[in-house]
């Protein structure tokens, strides 16, 4: 449920709650009823029939999702929804993971976990992302929730193993430990041990992230006894050997996070490696694989027939050994590489992948000067011969032209999330050095089911008139080093009416631009602008028109005072925060 959504609805229309009938069906029949939809927009979408309606989703409710923290009050959510067992909470903006947002920004978790401790006794599940927890908050959670079984951390900030250990000591019914990309104080691998000796119930464990050496036989035990074990990441940490010790013991395995692979086997361990992955009947994803080589992958092979999910990004393969990999993996819907596999190896893709629905093309080197490596339109275009179902693509690059971007979608009309990276900013078609207005323009005339969309390369307002025009199912949209007037700006807010998310940041767009958008705000989750031409007084403007936003500015040290160097735009029924620090300021 997203339940800012949900409340800024029924504000706004109460009596569309108030005036319909009254349903005929008992309260505990419609409750039943009502706890078989799992769809955020039906929930939200029921609530609003007639109070009877209301009060049965109301009770029923057993799943939150909140996509930022300060739209709403701890308060105002358990007061909304007294029955709640899972929470799913956003934090900072995504650009938090480019550094730019303050670290001291906010998003601390604990004032939610007091909250929760009073009118949530029961939880069993929290997923965070982008949010500060620290130790404490951790062992709080721990020693406060007695039937607490999932913690999900993705992006987040704050804490240390020493945290973690607080939860395997304290959680007896854990059955999901998922840390994913956290900016984690690592000092040591012995919180594994601190689970009991009598703890069985663990389904997925995930510390892939972590960096130091883990105490590998508190590992073992912990995974012999887990019988119901699903999913298994473990860090670059442990080797190939201890990792053929662990699958020995999971054999029902569904998704594997392996080690480094930088290890020299003997032959008896090399064919007791192979015997592991050739037991792994039920694998579906895998991923890691730190320093993979060719001499190694072959053990791989005998797990390969059931994946749909491969994930290479931390694996720099070249073109011939994912070519030879792929080949074993023909049932792949999801596929994750660096560009160190070149065109030759995304034309392996597109020659042994027909099933292939989303794909990931990460930079090795984001910063290198000199091009050692990477990918081109070329192996992009041979991708959309060869896998015409994709629908999600993620692709950095250093050229592009607008002919291949309009060859690509023709191949794949069906893309939800287009999101194309020319990692030179300003960059123009290679070969004509015009702008990219036309390859965008092909992406949203042709995917009419487009829901994410990121641009990038020399664009002019034209991109966004096309956006405007043609892209009307468009959620998310991401901009940097594009445009060239407010009108590019005013043209998206003006034609895209589904639009959630708008992430710009260095383009030429100003206070008229953000001022154009006073209608779409409240309907939109967040607006992000940074290292554009806004001022002070142009939020200011913003915030006095609509006092049901938050509008923050994020000021850079020695920074004119007249200039907004970071706004953060959102729609919030909590009113301003109250913990926002020195950096940030709300208008």
């Amino acid at each position: 449920m997203n339940m800012e959504t949900d409340l800024k609805r029924r504000k706004e229309s109460p009596s569309s709650v108030d005036s319909a009938e009254p349903t005929s069906f008992p309260d505990e029949v419609l409750e039943r009823v009502l706890a078989l939809l799992t769809s955020h927009k039906d929930r939200s979408s029921v609530s609003l029939v007639c109070k009877d309606w209301y009060n049965a989703e109301r009770w029923s409710r057993t799943q939150v999702f909140i996509g930022n923290c300060y739209s709403v009050s701890p308060e105002i959510l358990t007061r909304r929804f007294p029955n709640i067992r899972s929470v799913t909470l956003k934090g900072k903006p995504r650009f938090s993971d480019f550094n730019l947002v303050p670290p001291d920004w906010g998003a601390d978790i604990h004032a939610w976990l007091m909250a929760f401790a009073d009118k949530y006794p029961l939880l069993e599940e929290l997923r965070l992302k982008r949010m500060t927890i620290s130790d404490e908050s951790l062992e709080f959670l721990a020693v406060n929730f007695p039937n607490f079984k999932v913690l999900s951390l993705l992006s987040c900030d704050g804490f240390s193993t020493d945290g973690l250990a607080a939860i395997a000591t304290h959680c007896k019914n854990l059955t999901e430990l998922d840390i994913q990309e956290n900016g984690i104080e690592d000092s040591s691998g012995s919180w594994l041990s601190c689970f009991p000796e009598s703890f069985t119930s663990l389904e997925v464990l995930n510390f892939a992230n972590l960096v130091s050496e883990v105490n590998f036989d508190a590992l073992e035990r912990l995974i012999s006894r887990s019988k119901s074990l699903k999913v298994l990441k473990v860090n670059k940490s442990v080797s190939l050997e201890q990792l053929q010790r662990l699958l020995v013991h999971v054999p029902k395995l569904e998704e594997l996070g392996t080690g480094s692979f930088l290890q020299d086997l003997t032959a008896r361990q090399y064919s007791d490696l192979e015997i592991a992955f050739n037991n792994c009947k039920h694998l579906h994803t895998l991923s890691g694989l730190w320093e993979a080589t060719a001499f190694y992958l072959p053990a791989l092979y005998p797990a390969c027939a059931n994946l749909t999910f491969l994930n290479l990004s931390y694996a720099a393969l070249q073109s011939g050994e994912l070519a030879k990999l792929l080949v074993h993996c023909p049932r792949l819907r999801r596929l994750w590489v660096l560009d160190t596999v070149e065109d030759k190896g995304l034309e392996a893709i597109g020659s042994n992948c027909p099933l292939l629905e989303e794909l990931r093309v990460f930079p090795a080197d984001p910063f290198e000067e000199e091009i050692i490596h990477g990918v081109t339109e070329a192996g992009f275009v041979a991708v959309s011969f060869g896998c015409q179902r994709l629908r999600y693509v993620l692709y950095f690059c250093r050229q592009m032209t607008n002919a291949a971007v309009a060859t690509i979608v023709r191949n794949c009309p069906n893309f939800t999330h287009f999101r194309l990276c020319i990692m030179n900013p300003g960059q123009p078609d290679y070969l004509t050095n015009e702008s990219m207005d036309e390859a965008f323009g092909a992406v949203v005339k042709t995917c009419t089911k487009l829901q994410r969309l990121s641009v990038s390369g020399l664009l002019t307002d034209l991109t966004f008139e096309y956006i405007g025009r043609y892209a009307k199912n468009l959620e998310t949209l991401s901009v940097a080093f594009a445009g060239s007037s407010d009108r590019g700006m005013q043209c998206v807010l003006e034609g895209c009416p589904k639009l959630r998310k708008l992430e710009i940041r260095d383009c030429p767009f100003g206070n008229e631009a953000l001022l154009s958008g006073l209608e779409k705000y409240e309907s939109m989750r967040s607006l992000w602008m940074s290292a554009c031409n806004l001022t002070m007084n142009g939020c200011r403007r913003l915030a006095r028109q609509m006092p049901r936003l938050n509008v923050e500015v994020m000021k850079e040290d020695g920074s004119d005072e007249s200039q907004a160097d970071k706004v953060y735009v959102y729609r919030t029924v909590a009113g301003p925060r109250r913990d926002a620090p020195p950096s940030v300021l709300t208008l």
